[in-house]
């Protein structure tokens, strides 16, 4: 069932009536009631509330359901996952690859691209376009779009039908603060890895650790081209020449991961420092590398090396102090300066209030997130708890003030219809590219904004409301009741819901009226 044209308009124009950023006051307001700030807190502490979540609220009562699952989330290794997704992550075989087994298959996908040009080059004198664009696919097909599908799937899976949702909400914020872009080369094959190894276990941990884990990650080293940054006048030796598939572009220093590092991941772009201070920095992280011949061994471990002989061991002048050579430990200094820094605490503490309470966030509130992450040594644990009990997090200001990104609309979408993550995510990893969201997919080294300036456009909204009826359409044609269907979505929503919206609703026929509620201004926010 389509949309009519009116019907498409009508969801577009009530989407397009929602407020913008800036448009917030931090004046005292009414508070939430317990329903509120139970739907509240799976709006931005997960991905939405499912049916099974209301039916909880209603048994337990609103208060005494929020206490015990506020705490249970701040602890994820405690809930148990249903076996359901247990099983189906297990299904996963390319998840359990090691780096070296990964970058292996990259390899053997690559080396055959190269015989099928030289086979197409033999025939006739010259490449087949044809042939070799075929063989190429075929190697893409059967050697690494497995490998990043299953990412993109065991991503899903968990974000859809995880109880600890927090956790994936965190995993999907903390990648993206330190992104990487699955289009570049390698790093399609690693970065499943590098969600699994360098993000996911410190999302409530320590800032160091996970700062430390995304700087030897093989996905950050080449996405950000550390692994071709070498001290001026290095020759690599012949056998690592053959090993490494970078060795023809060692011809000097290579500042993308130094820039970055301080300027997204740590101090911010207004930290306080200079060009000087990145390009020492970029120094001082010279040698940190990947090793490529580990991975020919089929090493098991991690591929992070520090190389001594591409290492830059001059004096620095970094950040105002004098670095004297100390091989990798020059880089380790300077994950350590930088993960307690104040900027660093300010930076983080600003992108963390903007996507869980406003994009706008109130000043106060950034100042004392600052301030436990100082006090604690970056404990994100403490960090988050501060900010998930924080009188601004809990405002009537805050209450539906984000706009959802296409990610957190879709997810979203199938929790509230009950819907576990299809045994085919392709087409919603289609659907995300075509809202200009795939997974894993941003290009740019500061990932996708969380503001409503960014995502909302007509263009967007009239995809959402597609996808509603594409949904819509699908549960019809199994056969489901369209009035019990609506009702119950409309029950799940809740006080989600306004009292127009739901009048807005009601006027339609039963068919259309989940398409709406989906489609609708109050559940486009958050």
């Amino acid at each position: 069932m389509k949309l009519t044209r009116r019907q498409a308009l009508q969801g577009i124009s009530l989407a397009s009536a929602l407020p913008l950023a800036g448009s917030i006051s931090w004046a005292q307001a009414p508070r939430l009631s317990a329903d509120e700030k139970a739907l509240h807190a799976l709006n931005r502490l997960g991905y939405g509330p499912r049916p099974s979540d209301i039916t909880a609220i209603r048994q337990h009562g609103a208060e005494r359901w929020l206490q015990s699952f506020l705490a249970a989330q701040l602890e994820p290794a405690k809930l148990a996952p249903p076996e359901a997704l247990k099983a189906r992550l297990a299904a996963l075989d390319t998840q359990r690859l090691s780096q070296g087994e990964l970058i292996g298959r990259y390899r053997e996908a690559t080396q055959a691209n190269r015989v099928a040009r030289r086979e197409a080059a033999a025939m006739d004198g010259k490449a087949d376009n044809a042939k070799v664009q075929e063989a190429q696919a075929n190697a893409r097909r059967e050697l690494v779009r497995p490998v990043l599908a299953q990412a993109g799937q065991a991503r899903l899976l968990r974000a859809i039908d995880s109880p600890a949702q927090l956790e994936e909400v965190l995993v999907e914020f903390w990648f993206n603060h330190f992104n990487v872009f699955a289009g570049k080369g390698p790093v399609s094959v690693l970065v499943g890895s590098y969600e699994r190894e360098a993000i996911r276990p410190f999302v409530l941990g320590r800032f160091r650790d996970m700062l430390a884990a995304t700087a030897k990650h093989p996905a950050m080293l080449i996405y950000l081209d550390n692994v071709q940054s070498v001290k001026t006048g290095y020759q690599p030796p012949g056998r690592q020449a053959r090993a490494n598939p970078n060795a023809q572009r060692l011809t000097g220093l290579n500042e993308n991961y130094a820039r970055e590092l301080m300027e997204l991941h740590t101090l911010g772009v207004d930290g306080g420092y200079s060009q000087r201070d990145v390009t020492e920095l970029a120094r001082m992280l010279t040698g940190w590398t990947v090793d490529y011949r580990a991975a020919q061994r089929g090493t098991k471990g991690a591929l992070f090396e520090f190389d001594p002989r591409r290492h830059d061991g001059g004096t620095k002048q970094w950040l105002g102090r004098t670095v004297t050579g100390n091989a990798q430990g020059e880089g380790e200094m300077a994950l350590d300066v930088l993960a307690s820094h104040p900027a660093t605490a300010r930076h983080l503490a600003f992108k963390l209030a903007q996507a869980f309470v406003s994009d706008q966030p109130p000043p106060a509130l950034v100042q004392r997130l600052a301030d436990r992450f100082l006090a604690t040594q970056g404990d994100l644990k403490a960090v988050t708890q501060t900010l998930i009990t924080s009188e601004e997090f809990w405002s009537r200001e805050a209450y539906g003030a984000k706009f959802k990104t296409p990610y957190q609309y879709v997810l979203s979408s199938l929790r509230a219809l009950d819907v576990s993550t299809p045994a085919d995510v392709a087409p919603l990893m289609q659907l995300l590219a075509q809202a200009g969201m795939p997974l894993y997919g941003s290009q740019t080294p500061d990932g996708y904004k969380n503001t409503a300036a960014a995502w909302m456009n007509p263009e967007a909204l009239a995809q959402r409301v597609q996808f509603a009826s594409t949904l819509s359409e699908r549960r019809m044609r199994r056969g489901t009741n369209a009035n019990l269907d609506s009702q119950a979505l409309i029950n799940t929503l809740g006080p989600l819901l306004s009292d127009s919206t739901r009048k807005s609703i009601a006027a339609e026929p039963a068919a259309m009226q989940l398409t709406l509620a989906l489609g609708s201004p109050d559940f486009m926010r958050r």
